[in-house]
């Protein structure tokens, strides 16, 4: 399984900016089910997924795959429709390959959203969570990004990751909720590696080990974009409240998430415009 370096994000960053008129410096990642504010981008360059060297390509319904350059709200963003996760088979350098991209690219900021399942009694699906922190469970078993040799052009060998949700931007994103009537729960995202859903028991764990939000995404990312540099916005649609005891209504499924997903997306998409909007302006 090949490892990837520096040399394939800049082949990979190389062939992107060949293939659009922009510069951008805002990335926004979209998770399951969460696509539709790709759309919405304006004078756009879109460029498959498996176009793009070493780029990693989905096998997971509702990740379009598709790389989106363009504006939206003043900004000029790089907007990943989909994503890919460790759970289908490539390891962590890829998996966050196009946050290196972003990275050598230029991008500055990076908003990740995903699809998680609430642990906490007061969430309800359909509602957004902003992440304050996270617990990197991947990680500590070893699947950290950031394993092996560091290229200290990318970023240092041991960064520090005591805020890594930037104060300022969760702040913007407070406020815009506020503004628009968005109800914003805050709390920690956890990350697992998946693909299987957790046991009742599994939930319970992670309840008691602080965690308010569960998913399979986001954490990789984050980290190398902290690794890197970038500023990051984390933001997490809860799709399904966590069942923490076992009975015949405890099944969840891919479709139930992508279903809520179609609840949250207007949502979403009035948070993420209102954060954009409110950030300084492209120059």
């Amino acid at each position: 399984m090949t490892d990837f370096s520096l040399a394939h994000f800049e082949e990979a960053a190389s062939f992107v900016r060949g293939r659009t008129r922009h510069q951008p410096t805002i990335g926004l990642v979209l998770g399951s089910g969460l696509g539709e504010l790709a759309q919405q981008v304006e004078n756009t360059d879109l460029i498959p997924y498996g176009e793009i060297p070493h780029w990693p390509v989905s096998t997971v319904e509702g990740h379009a795959g598709e790389l989106h350059i363009g504006e939206l709200e003043g900004q000029v963003a790089m907007v990943m429709r989909g994503r890919t996760h460790y759970y289908e088979g490539h390891p962590m350098t890829r998996v966050t390959l196009p946050v290196r991209v972003m990275q050598l690219m230029g991008v500055h900021t990076i908003i990740l959203t995903n699809a998680a399942g609430g642990l906490r009694s007061d969430m309800r699906a359909g509602q957004l969570m902003l992440i304050a922190d996270h617990i990197n469970m991947i990680g500590m078993g070893g699947a950290n990004p950031l394993r092996g040799p560091n290229d200290e052009s990318l970023g240092p060998r041991f960064p520090d990751m005591s805020q890594v949700y930037d104060p300022g931007l969760r702040a913007v994103a407070r406020q815009v909720a506020l503004d628009n009537g968005i109800p914003l729960a805050e709390g920690i995202y956890v990350s697992l590696a998946g693909p299987s859903f957790e046991t009742p028991a599994d939930l319970r764990f992670l309840r008691l080990m602080g965690a308010d939000a569960v998913g399979m995404s986001t954490v990789p990312e984050a980290i190398v974009a902290r690794h890197g540099g970038l500023r990051v916005l984390g933001v997490s649609g809860i799709t399904n409240i966590a069942r923490m005891e076992t009975g015949p209504s405890t099944k969840t499924t891919h479709e139930e998430v992508l279903e809520t997903g179609r609840v949250i997306v207007p949502r979403l998409i009035a948070l993420l415009r209102g954060v954009l909007k409110a950030l300084p302006a492209a120059k």
